[in-house]
């Protein structure tokens, strides 16, 4: 048992003129109307207050995706590195645009009839771009959704949701226009869109305006003189989804090894369609 605290004097400590005969709860100081503030017991001055607020552990608020798959750290580094890459290659074919001899387009962009000799450009496509405009639009939209991905699936789970949306990308193009040359990460951010629509909507969540953005990026594709690889972009949509839908089937601890399997999954049903486009010529 504690003795009460003993009051100093009957005015208020912080406003020497104004008599009180209030005490705050905490320091035992005589404290006026206009400091007083409602405690559970008592009243509190402003320095009992403030004191009692920076001891209070700090909670950080997280979405209720990333509340579900509980990632670890915050920082979107995958995001982020993505994004370096993209430039730094993006820096470098303007170099070799002006030397004459853009070899890093050359060897980078997807062109389907090049797949069996160029295998990793199904892939590396997605870090070379037509121009500014193409590279700040696709890194702008990255920017928006990465790093709410990454924080919710994790930086690996987040790293293969984009890879294997632009690997779809350039399957879809193999199959719905294998002559035509591709460049841009439109399908791989077409593929993290499309996950985060199938995210929200698998957990509660109402993605209404997304789908809207979605939409119209689509029909924009479909446009004459726009020079946009739609193939590419519903490659991405239906791959980023699929995984979406592994991730939510299988975001409990105890599922991670069926996920994994799910994932490899993916990669051979991308990689047999692409030996079967070839194989029927």
């Amino acid at each position: 048992m504690t003795d009460a605290p003993e009051r100093s004097s009957d005015t208020c400590y912080r406003h020497p003129s104004r008599p009180s005969y209030v005490l705050c709860q905490r320091c035992g100081r005589t404290i006026c109307p206009d400091c007083q503030t409602p405690a559970a017991v008592g009243v509190q001055c402003p320095d009992c207050v403030r004191e009692a607020r920076a001891s209070q552990p700090r909670v950080r608020r997280t979405s209720r995706l990333a509340r579900v798959f509980r990632p670890g750290d915050r920082t979107p580094i995958v995001t982020w590195s993505i994004v370096g890459l993209t430039v730094l290659v993006f820096i470098a074919q303007l170099i070799g645009q002006w030397a004459g001899a853009d070899y890093v387009t050359a060897y980078l962009e997807y062109y389907a009839p090049f797949s069996p000799v160029l295998p990793w450009t199904m892939l590396t496509y997605a870090l070379v771009h037509g121009g500014v405009l193409h590279i700040v639009l696709n890194m702008y939209s990255l920017v928006i959704v990465g790093p709410l991905l990454e924080l919710t699936l994790g930086r690996w789970r987040f790293l293969a949701l984009y890879v294997l949306a632009a690997l779809g990308g350039a399957v879809a193009v193999l199959w719905l226009a294998p002559g035509s040359a591709v460049v841009g990460a439109s399908g791989a951010v077409f593929g993290c869109f499309a996950a985060l629509v199938v995210l929200q909507r698998g957990l509660g969540g109402n993605p209404t305006m997304l789908m809207v953005v979605i939409g119209i990026n689509l029909v924009i594709g479909f446009l004459p003189g726009f020079n946009v690889s739609w193939q590419a972009h519903v490659g991405g949509l239906v791959t980023g989804a699929a995984i979406a839908l592994v991730y939510l089937a299988t975001r409990h601890r105890r599922r991670r090894a069926l996920q994994i399997g799910l994932l490899v999954l993916v990669v051979a049903v991308l990689l047999g369609v692409t030996f079967l486009r070839f194989a029927i010529g």
